[in-house]
C-alpha cells in the first residue's frame, strides 16, 4: 500500500461524508429526526474511518508536498490553511453535537449545530478540494 492509497480512501470518506450531511441537514428540515439521525451518525462514523486513513497515511507515509507554483500555490495555501484550522475543531464538534442529541438535550443540539454543521461541511468540502490539488491537479 503507498500514500495514494490512503489518500484516495480519506477523500472519499470526505465525499461521502459531506453527501451525508447535506442529506441529515434536509431530513431534519423535513422532520424527520429518525433519518436525520441515521444520516448524521453515518457522517460521524465515515469521519471516523477518513480518521484512521488520514492518520494512518501520516505515519506510514511522508507528507505530500504541493508542488504548484504562483498562484496556484497562492489559491491552494488559501484553502489549505482555513481547512487545517478548522479541522482541529471537528471531531470535538461532531462528537458533541452528537451527544448532546443521543442524550436529548435537543437546544443545545441546535444552539451547538448551527456553527458546527457548516464547518463539518466546508472541512470535508475542502478536505476533497486539497486532495485534489495534491494529487490530480497537473502541475
Amino acid at each position: 500500500m503507498n500514500d495514494a492509497v490512503l489518500a484516495h480512501m480519506a477523500a472519499a470518506c470526505n465525499l461521502v461524508a459531506t453527501v451525508l450531511l447535506i442529506l441529515g441537514r434536509l431530513a431534519i428540515r423535513r422532520r424527520d429526526a429518525v433519518r436525520h439521525k441515521q444520516l448524521m451518525l453515518a457522517a460521524l462514523a465515515v469521519s471516523a474511518v477518513f480518521l484512521v486513513a488520514y492518520l494512518s497515511r501520516w505515519v506510514l507515509f511522508e507528507p505530500r508536498k504541493f508542488a504548484g507554483e504562483g498562484l496556484i500555490r497562492g489559491v491552494y495555501f488559501a484553502i489549505l490553511v482555513p481547512h487545517m484550522a478548522l479541522a482541529i475543531l471537528v471531531a470535538p464538534l461532531a462528537i458533541g453535537a452528537a451527544m448532546l442529541a443521543l442524550r436529548g438535550r435537543l437546544e443545545a443540539h441546535r444552539r451547538l449545530v448551527r456553527f458546527a454543521w457548516p464547518i463539518w461541511v466546508f472541512v470535508s468540502v475542502t478536505g476533497v478540494i486539497v486532495y485534489g490539488f495534491l494529487y490530480h491537479l497537473p502541475v
